[in-house]
């Protein structure tokens, strides 16, 4: 590098000059400051050598923005560094160079010159700024006493640093002296190179001091706090050996306390597992040997009670007795009959086998269906404890198989809490809302569920507090859910899934007149001869008053009226009989919050009584067709789901292909716009069942021909005529029973669910079966006497391939 580019001396700085570069790593030096560094990288070792060749021995340190880059460029360089001067340069054995600097002046780098070997660059010197006199006083004065403070705080600040801070004038240096002493970020000491006020700079420094000092005071705060627990500790552990030694000269017995005697008593008492028993054993020898203050002393302690307190044989008696297990469970509950059956079969089982595994029962239905309380009567039933556990809501998996000991609070998981409660290991256990859990982080609860609830795994349920195998083969678990699909697949298969339908009109009536009833009146401080319910003001409490697939509205509403009568009682005549009937029923819950459909008054065209299945019940579904001169338009409104639009298209479309056997116009399609609507427009409503049903009311419509308002039917339409089965069709007969429908057509597949029908409303309402769309139009349609809606080609064709009536139905499937 040339001399006679630059002139200065040891007392006055050039103003430019051209020198080597040193990049540094995490690291800012300082004018002023003598600091070593060590140099491992080729260009900077060459840079250093270069350095000092020259009789100056000068060289800039800027400070790279990227620490880790090994090989950085122009860009990843401060623009802002350090020139300094070396004085000594060392080569190490390992090919490493240790060198010492010391800072001079700030120098700002203009640009880079070629320089294959080593970073050259050209520096202008950054003269400091000059500050006033009283500026200058209370800066120097305000960073001397916070140094002095922090200094007293560090005791490896010396004391010599100390003096030699008092004895420095200049406050550019003495902030470059100061900041030197400390280990700030490296920003934050960027920051007080590159800041070119002087003032700003002196600011900024005084602020990172008494930021310090705060972190200072904390830390020591936190070691005080520490090594007065340790103190308290020893001298614990100092005072009980004392105990200890006190007790060996009285002769007492030092290696056991009357309560480990106890606790081990009760160990060799306890019938556990082999595992469990050696587990206690192990874990009692742990607590024998460690200070009874102590926190781990305490979590062994809770650990041996929870192995001792578990009933890992403690077993109920099951009853055996079918006849009086059948009685309780028909006392409890009306209907249900399926969920009754699948006991009673576990039991007939139990009785002939000593031991057989646990069936997982799942009972999906909506609300207010009984679910719950089943499985209350199932224990009563089997004479066993019950035990429920409420799963809405839960996430975590720790809930099921509790957290591991290392953790502060650990505690088993609720399975096993919810056995030491009931102290058998045969209870039944309710897991209700099982389709209502949740994940997140903390794990799928949903997962841990799936060794409980399978029989093949849960004889060695491993809960992560206990870490020791337990039997759970022997516990009756009932699920309860409300909607199938939000059971994972996998918990599914391993529970035998048992439907609750929601009860039908009938059903609430029994149900609310032997037992709803009778407990509201004595919940409500009445007696038998107070109030009396008639079978009409029952049905108009179900009609009028509730709309839900269980009976929790209907008690509610009872439990009204009971309390007015109560009120009404005290207030006139304590002895007062009260009789509620249908007309007393609105004067105690006021007017009718819901209707139900019923017949049509008369005769129409295009109107055609449908059957619905709710999760409430059956429901009468009104359609309506009208057609107007157009262009083939063809539009459906009532809030249908997708499925219903299509059956719609497809009664159509059959009814267009059908068209020369109706004697309708083949091109009515392009005349005529079509609309079907399905009242009650803000219900929505879906499903394939209405199929027939709007096909007969677009016929109805084309043909001018009236629909015989005492039919109502239901069933998928294919587009050849075909009635396909449909669900629901108990509750939909119901419907149609309560509506005073006479005749309901049914698919002829659906015969062999006519079972479930009661005979009451077998023998009111005519059910005919029915294969194809020519049976249908023959029932629905009316027609004058010697007419039919069909040309005389077809009534011929039919005459021949089809029967006058629909095929009986079979005496097996009567009543």
């Amino acid at each position: 590098m040339p001399k006679d580019n630059y002139t200065y001396d040891e007392h006055t700085s050039p103003s430019e000059m051209r020198l080597p570069l040193l990049p540094l790593r995490d690291v800012v030096v300082f004018p002023y400051m003598i600091s070593p560094l060590f140099i491992g990288r080729t260009k900077s070792i060459s840079a250093i050598s270069e350095a000092m060749q020259q009789e100056d021995k000068y060289i800039i340190l800027a400070t790279q923005s990227d620490p880790d880059k090994e090989n950085p460029t122009e860009k990843d360089i401060k623009k802002i560094g350090t020139v300094a001067k070396v004085l000594q340069m060392l080569r190490l054995p390992d090919g490493t160079v240790k060198t010492v600097v010391e800072g001079k002046f700030r120098g700002r780098i203009l640009n880079f010159n070629p320089n294959e070997s080593f970073f050259e660059v050209s520096v202008a010197l950054l003269d400091e700024p000059t500050i006033g006199p009283h500026e200058k006083e209370a800066f120097t004065r305000n960073m001397i006493q916070s140094f002095e403070e922090y200094a007293e705080l560090n005791k490896n600040i010396s004391k010599e640093t100390t003096e030699n801070i008092h004895s420095i004038k200049d406050p550019a240096q003495l902030l470059y002296t100061i900041a030197g002493q400390f280990s700030f970020k490296t920003k934050d000491n960027q920051k007080l190179l590159e800041t070119i006020s002087l003032e700003d700079r002196l600011s900024d420094l005084i602020q990172l001091i008494k930021d310090e000092i705060v972190v200072l005071k904390t830390d020591q705060k936190i070691k005080n706090r520490i090594k007065t627990q340790m103190e308290q500790s020893q001298k614990n552990y100092y005072l009980n050996e004392q105990m200890r030694a006190i007790k060996k000269e009285m002769g007492a017995d030092e290696s056991e306390g009357d309560d480990l005697k106890e606790l081990e008593k009760r160990i060799k008492k306890k019938k556990m597992s082999k595992e469990a028993a050696a587990k206690a054993r192990q874990e009692l020898k742990k607590l024998k040997m460690m200070t009874p203050m102590s926190a781990e002393a305490t979590v062994v302690r809770n650990y041996i009670e929870w192995l001792i307190s578990l009933p890992w044989y403690n077993r109920n008696k099951i009853t055996t007795d079918i006849g009086k297990a059948e009685q309780i469970l028909d006392e409890d509950h009306y209907g249900l009959n399926r969920p009754k059956e699948r006991i009673l079969e576990y039991l007939a089982v139990q009785s002939l086998m000593k031991k057989i595994k646990g069936p997982i029962l799942c009972l999906v239905g909506p609300p207010g269906v009984g679910k719950t309380s089943l499985a209350k009567s199932v224990a009563r039933a089997t004479g066993r404890e019950f035990a429920r556990l409420s799963l809405g809501g839960v996430r975590d998996e720790a809930e099921i198989r509790g957290h591991r000991r290392t953790y502060i609070g650990a505690m088993p998981g609720k399975i096993i809490q919810s056995l030491r409660k009931t102290n058998v290991n045969n209870p039944v256990f309710c897991l209700d809302e099982v389709d209502k859990m949740s994940m997140d982080f903390r794990g799928d609860p949903s997962a841990a569920l799936l060794e409980v609830l399978d029989p093949e795994q849960n004889f060695s349920f491993n809960d992560h507090y206990l870490d020791v195998e337990y039997d759970l083969s022997d516990v009756l678990f009932i699920t309860t859910a409300n909607t199938l699909p939000d059971i994972p697949l996998p918990l599914q298969d391993r529970m035998e899934i048992i439907r609750l339908p929601g009860y039908t009109e009938i059903e609430k009536y029994h149900i609310a007149n032997k037992f709803l009833v009778p407990k509201q009146i004595r919940q409500n401080g009445l007696k038998d001869d107070h109030v009396k319910f008639s079978e009409n003001a029952i049905f108009a409490i179900i009609r009028d008053y509730t709309r839900e697939a269980g009976v929790r509205n209907l008690e509610r509403q009872i439990a009204s009226i009971c309390r007015k009568i109560a009120r009404a009682i005290l207030k006139e005549n304590p002895e007062k009989m009260v009789r509620v009937t249908k007309k007393s029923v609105e004067k105690y819950l006021g007017p009718p919050q819901y209707r139900f459909s019923q017949i049509e008054d008369k005769n129409q065209i295009g109107i055609v009584t449908g059957l619905a299945w709710t999760q409430f019940g059956g429901e009468l579904l009104s359609i309506e067709s009208v057609i107007m001169p157009g262009k083939g338009e063809f539009n459906v409104t009532g809030k249908l789901g997708d499925v219903m639009k299509e059956s719609a298209r497809a009664a159509i479309s059959y009814v267009r292909s059908r068209s020369d056997q109706f004697n309708i116009d083949q091109k009515f399609y392009e005349k005529y716009d079509f609309h079907i609507h399905v009242p009650e427009g803000a219900t929505p409503k879906d499903g394939p069942s209405a199929g027939i049903a709007m096909c007969v009311s677009i016929l109805s419509a084309l043909t001018k021909l009236p629909v015989n308002r005492g039919v109502a039917m239901t069933g998928e339409i294919t587009l050849r005529g075909r009635i396909l089965p449909i669900g629901g069709l108990k509750e939909k007969v119901l419907a149609a029973h309560r509506g005073g429908i006479k005749q309901v057509l049914i698919p002829k597949e659906n015969e062999k669910d006519l079972k479930e029908i009661p005979q009451s409303v077998a023998k009111q309402v005519k059910i005919l079966p029915v294969e194809n769309m020519d049976e249908v139009v023959k029932h629905a349609i009316i027609v004058k006497e010697g007419e039919s809606p069909y040309t005389e080609q077809h009534q011929q064709f039919l005459a021949k391939e089809a029967t006058d009536t629909p095929k009986p139905i079979p005496a097996s499937l009567k009543h």
